[in-house]
């Protein structure tokens, strides 16, 4: 959104675009879960007296308005993206196939999943955490907007809310904290799933997470050692960029 009252701002897209090519062209796999909040947010819409289910899917629809300008910035730059969707729109995007995505990643592309996870009641929060599970990403990286990572309270409201460099998925789910949503939390802690949530107005920010240095809050299943899950494949990471978001493959010959 940038700047803008509502909508698309073309110099963010292209910022976070040239975040993604840097990684990308450092040999990273990089897939992405878009939001849509600089469109429409179902949640406000149910407030004004709009079903939930209704708002939901307009917001599904909406990330793949987001979703097709960065496809087509990050194309410009010169690396290959396909828009995958949990919701069926064939003339604009494929539809999410966990095998097919996987490969493009494989072949060095960067994967773009809108439409969240295609049902209604679940958040692309959700969708990020789901996605990096099913294709065994290393961490999920969650891009904020104008803050560092997770602090004790909102800082825009609270100037005594202290910023946490660490903590675990059940520490921020028990301490309510604006992380994510609960159930992508849970999920991630079922998973063993590390996240990451740094600033992204910062454009040296992503290259190094990426390269190893501690950048904003750590999120994981346990402090002090290595994080304990299940093993993920090499260089798979998905970036839930919020809200651009945001956070991350048949087998077809040709995709």
């Amino acid at each position: 959104m940038g700047t803008l009252p509502y909508g698309t701002d073309p110099a963010r897209v292209q910022a976070v675009a040239r975040q993604v090519t840097a990684v990308h062209d450092a040999g990273v796999e990089v897939a992405i879960v878009v939001g849509a909040g600089n469109i429409f947010r179902g949640i406000q819409a149910q407030a004004d007296g709009m079903d939930r289910t209704t708002g939901d899917y307009m917001g599904m629809l909406a990330t793949v308005l987001n979703a097709l300008p960065l496809q087509d910035t990050l194309e410009r730059m010169g690396t290959n993206t396909r828009v995958q969707s949990a919701l069926g729109i064939a003339e604009v995007a494929e539809p999410y196939i966990r095998r097919r995505a996987i490969r493009h990643l494989e072949k060095g592309r960067v994967v773009i999943f809108a439409a969240g996870t295609g049902n209604p009641f679940f958040t692309t929060d959700t969708a990020a955490a789901l996605r990096a599970a099913e294709i065994r990403a290393e961490v999920i990286l969650m891009a904020k907007n104008h803050v560092e990572g997770v602090y004790s309270a909102d800082p825009a409201i609270d100037p005594k809310a202290q910023f946490i460099p660490e903590l675990t998925h059940m520490e921020a789910i028990e301490r309510r904290l604006r992380v994510m949503d609960s159930t992508a939390l849970a999920l991630c802690m079922d998973n063993g799933m590390p996240l990451c949530v740094f600033n992204m107005d910062d454009e040296t920010n992503l290259t190094r997470v990426i390269s190893g240095e501690r950048v904003g809050t750590l999120v994981r299943s346990s402090l002090g050692g290595p994080d304990d899950g299940p093993p993920r494949s090499a260089s798979s990471v998905t970036a839930s960029a919020e809200h651009v978001t945001a956070e991350v493959e048949g087998v077809g010959h040709g995709q």
